[in-house]
């Protein structure tokens, strides 16, 4: 490439070097005498033409001299950088050149320090050299001549053990330059007028001729070694040229005659000869001083090159022609053979990026930064400044690529507002991807990333997007596909991240897939399945009642299992013109929820899959999970208006084992409640049949229902079949003979009285108001009203008052009706007054008679006929012992013995006596328990009869002493 298409800036700051204000000083770089400068370890080494050599600090000032040889003129010197060694080459036209080297920390004022001195052997020929090189350690150094020849010197120059020279090349051409490259073989490069040579000097192929690598040569100090590679740069009048260990490299065309080059850092530095006249027509380096070369190089140039990335750093011409060129303390050094000294300071990298900026050449910015090392941050500003520029000219595309490119360290805002348009939609959309692919999105990121999707009806990067496992908000991903109705999508990332919540919201809210979503429950854990199922239940039975029901029981019986992918032999064909809705997600990952297909690891020699019948036996051959069963209860909110799957539910959990009594309670009692709810939904058979189940289980002893639960659903159901067993089974016998008065229903009502008429006979008194409540019931009543009121004037269920009492409350009974009634009423009382007459009379002659004898016993003597013993009935003889209620004893059968007040009682009424005392006493305590007189009054037909009784036993309070 030439040069001429090469941007020319100013890198460097360019100021003369001002020496001390020494006299000495000032003449140093003005002298002739000058025959050669180098440099190294903080020091200027300047050689003189009268063999001085003179030592310069950072300042320019003469630290030390010395003086290195008695005749000739010093024309090369090396100072081995980080050493205190100095070599130098003194020459005269008489002798050998001599070479010397130097310990620079030994230096005394008599020059001692010199630590070996050879002669350089040219065959005895006396030419000038031309060309020095020397390695690092100095155990090799190459001089070349001026006629062609080239010397190798080996040894240890620096102990001045000796060394051996040998000349290595000849030829007919000048030799103008020769360097090493060091490495497993070291090379030696030769540059004559006419060619460009490699000789190994030691290593494999050692010993063998020169190389060419080149046709044409250079002129002297026209090549160099470039340090960081080791290659070779050689200028001459037409081009730069790189030559390496495999040839020739890469060349700059760069047209001029050249006088010296040099490397520093980077750049090669390249000193033109003043040139009188210049072929006409365009210059290669018109561009630096923007004329024809003729104005450009007239009297000389120095120009500063960067060739890897291909500009000029700096360019300028010269008054004078250039003396040397050194490198020290980080800069280079010019010295003009006018005398003058220059320092070329290289600009820091931000001052460079500066200049590049303003001339908007960000491309070079970029890889000038690389090549300097910057950090990350530094390289992205370059590569926002540069997306702004591009932004700023339209070219959004490859604006877009360095936003990209510098999204570390920028701050997105920033760049997305920029492409908001409708029309940069894609690339905003390719920004917000690599934010994702950085971990540096946010929701927000994430929302309008998925909205341009949208947008776009972009499915195969939207799938791209959530299959690429990039860090994103899935939260926010699946709210997005769900509003932009990617409802697969949104099942395929709530399943990727464990969201089962999520997966079954999405198939059942959004995709209306109710069979997926109640197969995706059935393949959860215990634990995850049921909060799904309790949730979406009511929504499930709506559309898939019996695999609800189904999964209800399983899971509430305790024999939940989960479901297990079965595998179909053939995938299912894909009818023609029709694609899947997510094709690259159902690769990606197996979907509970879609339609299983063969993998292609199935076909060919693998066995046959299992069918469907034959994993649903394998399923329920192996244990279900242990988990908590809930409550029943807690199901049965979710069958409402589901009765056919609710009765099968409760059907199937009535039949468990060791179940809880609350649980059973509650599972009977709505299962209960649901036979009555079908049957009021049904007629004839069906319903019959349905009151028949619901009957069954008040029927069966083992069924746990609260009685008044089923009075209270049998009211509500008016299920009276069921209100009647209840009321029998709690003995609420007069309730059911109610309940059928309450619904007029006098069949039912006589059919009640019959049956438990015997048992309740408070029955007929309620009988008997209700038959005669209204004309039509007396009339379907009957000859009831006449059996009726037979039998409580039987049993004296009633008082013939109290009967007259509620007949009379209506005008439904007429006289006629209770005529019979009343006249036996009257005369069983006229015969009842009359025996209670003749009761009352013998009571007191019997009464009259027993107060006569009591008078008779205590005022008359009494009179003992009886002459047999009450005890053996033999004769009475002497002792006898005789009692007032003329029984007479023998003295012997007696068996006691008298006391003070004589015998005690007789033997033969003792038992009778006994018992009127017993009975007396029973009379004394039952006085104070006035209960027992309450329970009698309540349970007693003749009340008044009962009180008789009970006044007849003392129990009112009569005294029987005091002769009250």
């Amino acid at each position: 490439m030439a040069l001429t298409s090469w941007k020319i800036f100013n890198f460097f700051d360019v100021s003369q070097v001002k020496p001390p204000d020494d006299t000495e000083q000032l003449s140093i770089f003005d002298s002739t005498e000058i025959s050669s400068v180098c440099s190294g370890s903080e020091s200027v080494f300047v050689g003189s033409n009268d063999g001085f050599v003179r030592i310069l600090s950072s300042t320019f000032k003469v630290v030390k001299k010395f003086q290195a040889y008695q005749t000739g003129s010093i024309t090369h010197m090396k100072q081995v950088n980080s050493t205190a060694l100095l070599v130098t080459i003194a020459e005269d036209l008489l002798n050998d050149p001599v070479l010397k080297v130097w310990a620079l920390d030994k230096l005394d004022k008599k020059g001692a320090g010199l630590l070996s001195t050879l002669g350089i052997q040219n065959g005895r020929k006396q030419f000038p050299i031309s060309a020095f090189a020397a390695l690092e350690d100095l155990s090799q150094l190459a001089i070349g001549f001026a006629n062609g020849a080239v010397t190798v010197v080996r040894g240890d120059l620096i102990h001045d053990r000796g060394a051996k020279q040998r000349t290595v090349f000849e030829s007919e051409e000048p030799i103008t330059g020769v360097a090493f490259r060091e490495g497993p073989i070291t090379t030696l490069y030769l540059s004559t007028t006419g060619r460009i040579l490699t000789l190994t000097i030691s290593g494999k192929g050692q010993g063998q001729p020169a190389k060419p690598i080149a046709d044409t040569g250079c002129g002297v100090d026209c090549m160099t070694v470039e340090e960081s590679s080791g290659d070779i740069i050689v200028v001459r009048d037409d081009s730069i040229y790189y030559y390496g260990a495999n040839g020739r490299g890469p060349s700059f065309a760069y047209e001029g005659p050249k006088q010296l080059v040099k490397t520093f850092n980077q750049y090669v530095a390249i000193a033109s000869p003043p040139q009188a006249s210049l072929p006409s027509g365009n210059s290669a380096l018109r561009a630096f001083g923007g004329g024809r070369a003729d104005e450009i190089f007239n009297p000389s140039n120095f120009a500063l090159i960067d060739t890897d990335l291909k500009y000029v750093a700096h360019t300028e011409i010269l008054t004078s022609q250039v003396r040397a060129v050194f490198v020290e303390w980080g800069d280079l050094f010019l010295l003009t053979l006018d005398g003058k000294l220059f320092r070329y300071h290289e600009k820091p990298i931000q001052q460079k990026l500066d200049i590049l900026y303003q001339r908007n050449l960000f491309v070079l910015a970029i890889n000038l930064a690389q090549k300097a090392n910057l950090d990350a941050m530094q390289r992205n500003i370059i590569l926002r400044r540069y997306g702004d520029y591009l932004y700023q000219k339209g070219d959004y595309d490859t604006a877009m690529q360095q936003y990209l490119k510098a999204i570390d360290n920028t701050e997105p805002s920033q760049v997305i507002r920029k492409f908001l348009d409708t029309q940069r939609i894609h690339n905003l959309i390719e920004y917000l991807e690599e934010l994702h692919e950085h971990d540096k999105a946010t929701v927000d990121h994430t929302t309008l990333l998925l909205n341009c999707y949208a947008k776009l009806k972009d499915t195969e990067k939207l799938e791209t997007f959530i299959e690429s496992g990039n860090n994103f908000d899935f939260e926010t991903a699946i709210t997005m596909c769900r509003q932009g109705g990617y409802h697969d999508q949104a099942v395929f990332l709530a399943k990727k991240h464990g969201e089962h919540d999520l997966v079954v919201d999405i198939l059942i809210e959004d995709s209306k897939k109710y069979d997926d979503a109640l197969d995706y429950i059935w393949r959860q854990e215990p634990s995850l399945a049921y909060p799904n199922l309790m949730k979406y239940a009511r929504v499930l039975l709506e559309h898939c009642s019996d695999d609800v029901t189904q999964l209800f029981i399983d899971y509430y019986t305790g024999e939940y299992r989960l479901k297990k992918d079965t595998v179909n032999h053939a995938a299912p064909s894909i009818p023609s013109g029709t694609t899947s809705a997510l094709p690259s997600l159902s690769s990606f990952i197996p979907l509970a929820y879609r339609p299983n297909v063969a993998s292609p690891a199935t076909s060919g020699n693998q066995p046959a899959n299992l069918s469907n019948a034959e994993a649903t036996e394998a399923e329920a051959a192996e244990p279900p999970p242990q988990y908590d069963i809930p409550k029943p209860r807690t199901a049965f909110s979710a069958f409402v208006d589901h009765r056919e799957q609710f009765i099968t539910f409760l059907e199937s959990c009535v039949k468990q084992e060791h179940l809880e009594q609350n649980d059973r309670v509650d599972l009977y009692t709505a299962l209960f409640e649901m036979y009555l709810e079908t049957a009021s939904h049904n007629n004839g058979d069906e319903k019959r049949e349905w009151e028949a189940k619901a009957k069954g289980l008040i029927d069966d002893r083992n069924v746990p229902i609260d009685a008044s639960n089923v009075l209270l659903l049998s009211h509500l159901s008016d299920f009276r079949d069921g209100t009647i067993l209840v009321r029998e089974q709690q003995g609420l016998r007069f309730d059911i003979f109610r309940s059928y008065t309450s619904a007029n229903d006098t069949a039912g009502a006589i059919k009640a009285l019959t049956k438990y008429g015997p048992e309740e006979p408070q029955l007929y008194p309620a009988a008997l108001a209700y038959f005669t409540s209204s004309p039509k019931i007396l009339q379907e009543a009957g000859d009831e009203l006449d059996a009726v009121l037979k039998k409580i004037n039987d049993d004296g269920l009633m008082a013939p008052l109290q009967v007259i009492q509620t007949l009379s409350t209506n005008a439904v009974a007429t006289m006629g009706m209770v005529k019979k009634y009343l006249s036996d009423t009257i005369e069983r009382e006229r015969r009842e007054i009359s025996n209670n007459r003749r009761l009352i009379s013998s009571y007191r002659s019997e009464t009259a008679t027993k107060r006569h004898e009591f008078d008779d016993l205590g005022r008359k003597p009494v009179v003992f006929q009886t002459r047999r013993c009450a005890s053996c009935g033999g004769s009475l003889d002497l002792p006898t012992v005789h009692f007032l209620c003329k029984h007479s004893f023998h003295q012997r059968c007696l068996n006691q013995v008298p006391d003070g007040d004589g015998y005690g009682e007789c033997p033969a009424c003792e038992k009778q006596n006994a018992t009127i005392r017993a009975i007396r006493r029973a009379q004394e305590d039952s006085a104070e328990r006035h209960e027992l007189f309450r329970e009698a009054l309540s349970g007693s037909r003749d009340r008044l009869g009962t009180v008789a009784e009970f006044f007849g036993r003392g129990v009112m309070g009569v005294g029987t002493g005091g002769g009250e």
